[in-house]
């Protein structure tokens, strides 16, 4: 029998029509920003690097471990990188739905974490047995940045008037920071201020209202403050002589300035710091940068802080091509946390603002910190996809 080859490519494609019937192939996605996801990743290998460099000398002393700090971080980079993927590959108008009941979700907890015993002089953190420890204030950070773009995505034409382009801003705001002065954390709070003053900023909330905004949260600040951060006017003391105080308050300030002044421009080499070795009180947390600075020295600094503005860049760069106004609001409100947050911890290491216990995105040991950073930069990369 001849073979019709027109016929026979026809039921060729019957048949494979036919099979896909019973088994479709993932459905194929645009591709996601390649720039951004290499420095999202160069970004996290550096900052595993740097931690298990910088946490060695006080995981042995404190745990008699010295992988104590990088191990689990490693575990949670794995899985945030998981996460990431999987954030890049679902639609984010999802969280037009998720948006209010996760702010829900991080009000809980922020409530609940306020009733456990404190750790550090605080309570910032709740057990998970068998878990580990889970940070509600980054929960809330991401929940902010929902309820914010969903918020001005359906309201951007009633962003000049009070009754919408202010007040369920302030709300959310007033609750959240409340509750995290109560732990008490103030870095915590500067940062979801910041980042929800943004997200009005660019949504187009009218410059008069921030000019009120500004003076009643001074005013708030000088009645409120001396109650619930009872430590706020230490540390302000201690800013401006750190070394009035030595052995107390300026402590952790004086010896990450050695630590910066001793790198030097290319640093004593990485593992070679001194300062980590029980001076500099949390060299694996806060005050990473300081090692990171005496180890890789100013071209090293340099290097961390290039990252952070290009990643930054890059962020501004795809919300410009966001194809709705959700999405563009959304990679605005998760870039600028990491690049504000990331200028808070430096500010701090360098003495440039008094000390607030902020981390150093990326570097900074934390599971939940590094997860939710990843989650969220999964986010931005699906709206670099560029699908509505």
């Amino acid at each position: 029998m001849a073979y019709n080859s027109k016929t026979g490519g026809d039921d060729m494609k019957l048949t494979a029509l036919a099979g896909g019937r019973h088994k479709a192939p993932l459905r194929p996605l645009p591709a996601m920003d390649l720039p951004f996801l290499v420095l999202v990743l160069t970004l996290v290998g550096f900052g595993l690097v740097m931690l298990g460099s910088a946490s060695g000398a006080v995981a042995l002393y404190r745990r008699g471990d010295a992988f104590a700090y990088l191990r689990p971080q490693l575990l949670y980079a794995a899985m945030g990188i998981a996460g990431l993927w999987l954030a890049s590959r679902v639609d984010y108008h999802i969280f037009h739905k998720l948006a209010w009941p996760l702010l829900g979700i991080s009000l809980v907890l922020l409530a609940v974490v306020l009733f456990p015993p404190e750790y550090n002089g605080c309570k910032r953190w709740l057990v998970l047995p068998g878990v580990g420890t889970l940070q509600p204030s980054e929960i809330a950070k991401f929940a902010v940045v929902l309820v914010f773009s969903h918020i001005i995505s359906l309201n951007h034409d009633r962003m000049r008037s009070f009754a919408v382009g202010v007040l369920p801003f302030v709300l959310v705001l007033g609750v959240v920071a409340a509750l995290m002065l109560l732990e008490p954390h103030l870095s915590g709070t500067l940062l979801i201020l910041g980042i929800g003053a943004v997200l009005m900023f660019v949504g187009g909330t009218g410059l008069r209202w921030f000019v009120l905004a500004g003076v009643a949260a001074i005013g708030a600040a000088v009645v409120v403050m001396p109650d619930l951060v009872p430590y706020a006017a230490d540390r302000l003391r201690s800013w401006q002589d750190p070394f009035a105080d030595p052995l107390g308050d300026g402590h952790q300030t004086i010896q990450s300035l050695y630590a910066i002044g001793s790198g030097g421009a290319t640093g004593l080499g990485l593992g070679n710091s001194r300062q980590k070795h029980l001076f500099v009180p949390e060299p694996q947390n806060d005050f990473i940068f300081s090692i990171v600075c005496e180890e890789l020295g100013f071209v090293g600094a340099c290097a961390v802080v290039l990252l952070f503005v290009l990643l930054l860049w890059r962020g501004i760069t795809i919300a410009a091509h966001a194809p709705d106004r959700f999405g563009a609001l959304l990679v605005v409100g998760f870039t600028v946390q990491v690049a504000l947050q990331a200028v808070l911890n430096v500010a701090v290491v360098t003495n440039t603002i008094p000390n607030t216990g902020i981390s150093l995105p990326f570097f900074s040991s934390g599971g939940t910190s590094l997860m939710m950073l990843l989650g969220e930069m999964g986010i931005v990369l699906s709206v670099s996809r560029g699908e509505t």
